[in-house]
Formats: structure tokens, C-alpha cells, sequence
């Protein structure tokens, strides 16, 4: 890949081009885009050499250029990705060295691995207590989340699935959703563009679709802009207003995230009850909530 031969390769090379030892980090140095120090430029090139690593897994370099072609939209992807596996603290390194490698800005990305370690499951008389404490909007959006495990800014991102189609490089079980009954299907846009179906109760589609905009608008969330097509709650509004609610109602909360907790839960006890195995209905339960890997769907069965 590239003119090197390895990703520690391709890292160490990076750093080698932005090093500035023995410059001093503020005043003129503050903003320069270099390396002041060893122990920043150690830390870079793990993080740029992970990122490598991932371009060439996911065949993201058509160009071979390795790191001197990185661009933004890959950036992003990654960041996605690593949300998933570490922690904030780590994902904010990471952002850090590849923000000092293309010399620009990236949006802060959060940790859906701090969130799930985190979060816990609600039961569904704790939803409904949370939901009907909330707005008419923000209130559907609770219901929704947590009929279809979706995460806070997917609920931006719905559309029905005869207007989508689901990610193409994705290979799809069709044992998805097995078990459930009376479903409308849409999709969501989730982590690193992944687009994936998700099937919603035909009751709840039906108070969505009263909720259709006739012109699509932009918004923007955590930095990020999205098309929205249903006038219903979604991203840090929603997330907000859900930890706001529970607090009022049960005089705790765990996140809106812990929807996803109570989602996961659900449907593995469902999918093991017709039959599969603990492996198999891991995977299901993955794919359905968007997940890149079904080890990280078990941190939600905590």
C-alpha cells in the first residue's frame, strides 16, 4: 500500500514530516500544525498507524497513496468505526492526530463505547413513564428508538426502505427481525454512512407518517448535517429531553442510549426462544442495530 510497506511505516513517516522538537507549543507554535513534544508524536503515530491499518482492511486507498491521500469523508468513517471500540478520551486522540495530518477540523465524534458501558436497560413501564412525560414530538421519538434500537441522530435519518435501499457492501441476513410481526420497514444512516433497514410497529409507522414533511429540511446535530424527512424528535434535543424526563419521572436516568440496551436484551431473548443458538442470534441482533461487529453488541447485554 503506498510506498510503504506497513502502517507503523506510513505512521512514522507522518510524525517525521510535522516534527518540531524543541519549538515551544504556545504563543506562535500554538496553532503551527506540528509535533512539539515525544510523547505527543508517540501517541499520533499509534493513532495514524490504527488508521492505516483500517484503510487497508476496508480497501479505503483505491488511489495507494496511504496517509498522504487521506481525506475527510474516510476521516470520518474511521472515526465512526473507533467510536464504537474505545473510549472518549482515546477517540479524542485519535481525531487529534488526524486533524494534524490534514490540517483541518473534524467534528467531535462521541463515544458509543463510554455510553454503552455506561447506559443500562429501561423496562418498558419505565419507557412509557419517560415517553409520556415528554413532548408530542419527542415523545414518538422515545417510542421509536426504542422499538427499533436506534440511536439518537438515526432518528434524523428515517426513510421508508421503498425509498432507500440499505447498504450494498453489506452482506444482510434474512433472519433480521425474525419473530416480530406487523412491521413497516425504514432505514436509518448510521455509524460510518452505514445505511441499514430497521422494521418499526405499524402503529407507531402510522403516527410517523402523519408526521411526513412535504419538503425535506436540513439540520444539524453534534456538528453533523442531516436531511430530515418526519417532523419528529431526534439527536441531542431528543437525548436531552429523554434524560430530563426519566430524572423527573423515576428520579434517575440512564441516557436515551439505554434504549439500545433494552432493544438488544429484547431481541436476543426472542430470537433464543425460537431456536438460535447464543452465537447466531448475537450476530442477528448486530445487524440490527448497526453494529460492525457482534462483540460489540454484548456490551449491551450487560
Amino acid at each position: 500500500m503506498g510506498r510503504f510497506r506497513s502502517s507503523q511505516s506510513q505512521a512514522r513517516h507522518a510524525i517525521k514530516q510535522r516534527l518540531a522538537l524543541g519549538r515551544p507549543s504556545h504563543g506562535e507554535g500554538r496553532k503551527d500544525g506540528k509535533v512539539h513534544s515525544l510523547g505527543t508524536a508517540r501517541t499520533y503515530k499509534d493513532s495514524l498507524a490504527g488508521l492505516t491499518t483500517f484503510i487497508a482492511k476496508h480497501r479505503l486507498d483505491p488511489s495507494g497513496h496511504g496517509l498522504s491521500g487521506l481525506t475527510y469523508e474516510v476521516s470520518k468513517t474511521y472515526l465512526n468505526y473507533r467510536s464504537e471500540e474505545v473510549g472518549q478520551k482515546q477517540l479524542d486522540k485519535d481525531r487529534q492526530a488526524i486533524q494534524m495530518l490534514l490540517g483541518i477540523s473534524l467534528p467531535v465524534f462521541k463515544s458509543e463505547f463510554d455510553q454503552a458501558l455506561q447506559c443500562r436497560a429501561y423496562t418498558t413501564k419505565q419507557i412509557h413513564l419517560i415517553s409520556g412525560a415528554q413532548s408530542r414530538k419527542h415523545y414518538l421519538a422515545t417510542l421509536i428508538a426504542a422499538d427499533a434500537g436506534l440511536r439518537a441522530h438515526e432518528l434524523l435519518t428515517l426513510l421508508p426502505a421503498s425509498e432507500r435501499a440499505p447498504s450494498a457492501h453489506r452482506i444482510w441476513t434474512e433472519e433480521r427481525f425474525e419473530g416480530r410481526e406487523d412491521l413497516v420497514f425504514y432505514t436509518v444512516t448510521g455509524k460510518g454512512g452505514l445505511i441499514r433497514v430497521v422494521g418499526l410497529d405499524i402503529k407507531l409507522a402510522e403516527q410517523l407518517e402523519k408526521l411526513r414533511l412535504s419538503v425535506p429540511r436540513n439540520v444539524t446535530d453534534r456538528e453533523i448535517y442531516y436531511v430530515q424527512n418526519y417532523d419528529v424528535g431526534g439527536g441531542k434535543q431528543w437525548s436531552d429531553s429523554f434524560s430530563r424526563a426519566a430524572q423527573r419521572e423515576l428520579g434517575w436516568s440512564a441516557g436515551a442510549h439505554g434504549l439500545r440496551h433494552t432493544y438488544a436484551q429484547k431481541r436476543m431473548r426472542a430470537l433464543q426462544s425460537l431456536g438460535h443458538l447464543y452465537e447466531r442470534a448475537l450476530s442477528i441482533v448486530s445487524q440490527e442495530m448497526g453494529h460492525f461487529r457482534p462483540e460489540i453488541t454484548e456490551v449491551y447485554l450487560r
